[in-house]
């Protein structure tokens, strides 16, 4: 299985990332052992499900109980569990639903509707939640937790996934919404983890969130990945 180390922050802190950073007053974010900043779109690597809890379910709990909107996006057979763990936190996610605050949502439903991924259709989605979120809901921002093990099976949806990942930054970055897209490390290859790193901004690896020194600006890291893919289906 492969594994990754955590890097130590002194590194990570080197990332040139600035660009991203937006000037405006934020509440504070508790996620993985620190703070998230301006730039909130999150790639986390767990190894099994026990660890992505251990540091997602304070993340939720903190989220709810400042007032802010939790969005769930989870595999379609964890349903029970996750509102098993979620009780296990002290969070009451019945009372939590019927108040619109804590949406849980099927992951291949929400991106695989009619059986297909659409780049352009999910970024249009994101980014209608992140409106609707805080104009006709009125939460100050949303929390959202993507489970992406849908992807993993299917090299297509995994290349698309990638490619969406990084176009899906201009989308964030114009919100202060938080989100966290979590990766099983045994389901990925390990080209597509560092195309995974490379898209995201900020990471959590070991449990501990940092900067992410891989992180590869959008229109750089798309150029580059369009002619990788290009390359693989052209004739020789």
């Amino acid at each position: 299985m492969l594994r990754l180390h955590w890097l130590p922050l002194p590194f990570a802190k080197r990332l040139p990332v600035g660009c991203l950073e937006m000037n405006r007053p934020l509440h504070p974010i508790s996620l993985a052992g620190s703070q998230l900043g301006a730039v909130r779109h999150v790639c986390a690597f767990f190894s099994n499900d026990d660890e992505e809890y251990r540091v997602l379910l304070p993340f939720i709990r903190e989220g709810l109980s400042s007032g802010d909107k939790a969005v769930c996006v989870i595999n379609p057979e964890a349903s029970q569990e996750h509102l098993q763990r979620l009780a296990g936190a002290g969070i009451d996610s019945a009372a939590h639903q019927r108040s619109g605050q804590l949406q849980i949502r099927n992951n291949t439903e929400v991106y695989l509707q009619d059986g297909r991924f659409d780049q352009d259709r999910m970024l249009a989605a994101f980014e209608e939640m992140a409106i609707s979120a805080r104009n006709a809901e009125g939460f100050p921002m949303s929390r959202v937790v993507c489970r992406m093990d849908w992807a993993s099976g299917d090299p297509s949806h995994i290349e698309d996934v990638i490619e969406f990942e990084s176009r899906v930054n201009d989308v964030w970055l114009r919100y202060d919404d938080a989100v966290i897209c979590t990766y099983h490390l045994a389901k990925l290859s390990g080209d597509a983890v560092i195309d995974i790193m490379r898209t995201h901004p900020m990471v959590v690896i070991g449990g501990h969130l940092q900067q992410n020194p891989f992180f590869t600006r959008p229109e750089e890291f798309l150029r580059e990945f369009r002619e990788r893919r290009a390359g693989r289906t052209s004739p020789q």
